[in-house]
């Protein structure tokens, strides 16, 4: 049976769990939906073709997508230790987090845009919209389904990686399975830890995905 302390212990995992992943989220599409429009407007295909922009900003994201989260982790400890002043804890697992989030949201916010009809762009081209007014009422206004999956997307991913800061003492979930479940042998914390995050996936995903269902005008 879990004892009071125990359970505070995990709701307040759960909390730090939730805080990591959404304040994540939110400065991986600060970084990442500019980096998605530059990619889709400066490809060869797009409304502003740029290949040294493409390749660089291609070249970078590979890069970072490339890296596992543990090892990005561990090398972003004297960044994490500048903004953050130390490089364990809650605070400082979301700074690793947005980096390893940024590339990986570039790339589904670039293929959301790619989805969206030429047709419309170039009629919305041939009435004199502007370079912005293409972005924002042309390609993110017909591609928002799309965006708003890739969201959701984002969230489990990014919650799967605030996980794995545990074995760094990140904090949250991660970091209580690792020290209860797997360095004392609480098998049964381990499960909890494990049913919680799985849940959390779940409600968010069916969150997003009922979200992004009802802004569908495919489906009315």
């Amino acid at each position: 049976m879990l004892d009071s302390t125990t359970i505070h212990m995990l709701v307040e995992g759960t909390g730090a769990t939730l805080y990591m992943t959404l304040l994540s989220t939110f400065f991986g599409y600060v970084l990442g939906l500019p980096i998605g429009i530059i990619l889709t407007i400066t490809d060869k295909e797009g409304i502003k073709p740029n290949a040294v922009v493409y390749k660089i900003l291609d070249f970078i994201v590979n890069i970072l997508r490339s890296i596992p989260f543990l090892i990005l982790l561990i090398l972003l400890i004297p960044v994490t230790r500048f903004i953050v002043g130390k490089s364990y804890g809650v605070a400082a697992t979301v700074v690793p987090l947005v980096f390893a989030a940024a590339p990986f949201i570039g790339r589904m916010v670039e293929s959301s845009l790619k989805e969206v009809d030429k047709g419309v762009i170039e009629a919305a081209q041939s009435m004199g919209a502007g370079t912005m007014t293409i972005i924002w009422k042309v390609l993110l206004a017909e591609a928002r389904t799309s965006l708003l999956v890739g969201l959701t997307i984002a969230i489990g991913t990014i919650l799967g990686y605030s996980a794995m800061a545990g074995v760094v003492g990140g904090g949250g979930l991660g970091d209580i399975a690792i020290r209860y479940g797997y360095y004392r042998y609480q098998t049964n914390i381990m499960i909890i830890t494990i049913v919680i995050l799985v849940l959390l996936v779940q409600i968010l995903q069916g969150i997003g995905m009922m979200v992004s269902k009802k802004l569908d005008r495919r489906q009315h």
